[in-house]
């Protein structure tokens, strides 16, 4: 029996931002440290160690999100894990995060001017100090604008995770929407709250890229 679309059920919407701010959170954290290690690997000298992090990315960038929660999910199980949709959907969003902005980031270290690496390499920096003190610090100013974009794309990502049972927007959605049968008013409810979450974000993007570029020009 079908029941009509109220309070509660908007609530019930709403509460389950929660767990998709969440989710996007922890696989943003979990990318970035992924993504860094990525990065580094990419532009390092060691031939192997450059490859392995370039087929990473080719894997991670190459297939689809939602097989990746399949493949994480369905195969934790498989392998005689005991896993749920919450470490399911952690897990293959920071892995696609990590690949994701491992290449961002390799970008950025690689568009820092030939000059800097010269000129750590001429007062006798080291690898780890070059990366540290040189490199990272212009790098980090030229990827704020694609990292803060990306996020807006992982948060709307999340939305993935409802086919494996993990209860965010969309499954809050989709389940109200099954009670109620009022699929305009839930999934314009269930939009409006990815465009609240997201809106900010790429305003920000936006923002910093203009900024980033009225920078260089100067």
């Amino acid at each position: 029996m079908l029941r009509q679309f109220g309070t509660n059920e908007f609530l019930f919407i709403l509460t389950a931002a929660r767990w998709t701010v969440l989710l996007s959170l922890i696989a943003f954290a979990g990318g970035a440290i992924g993504g860094l290690i990525v990065a580094l690997s990419r532009v390092s000298s060691l031939k192997a160690l450059s490859l392995t992090a370039g087929g990473f990315i080719q894997v991670f960038q190459g297939t689809p999100l939602l097989m990746q929660l399949f493949l994480v999910f369905f195969g934790a199980t498989t392998l005689g894990f005991d896993t749920n949709p919450w470490i399911a959907a952690a897990v293959a969003l920071t892995l696609n995060a990590s690949a994701f902005l491992g290449e961002i980031w390799r970008g950025c270290i690689q568009a820092v001017p030939k000059g800097q690496w010269e000129a750590a390499g001429a007062l006798g920096l080291h690898y780890p100090a070059t990366m540290r003190y040189i490199i990272l610090p212009q790098a980090f100013k030229i990827a704020l604008p694609p990292t803060v974009g990306f996020l807006v794309q992982l948060i709307k990502a999340t939305s993935l995770a409802a086919i494996i049972g993990f209860t965010e927007v969309t499954r809050a959605g989709q389940i109200i929407n099954n009670a109620t049968f009022r699929p305009f008013v839930v999934f314009g409810i269930v939009a409006a709250i990815y465009f609240i979450l997201c809106w900010p974000l790429s305003h920000l993007s936006m923002r910093l890229e203009r900024r980033f570029a009225a920078a260089t020009t100067r």
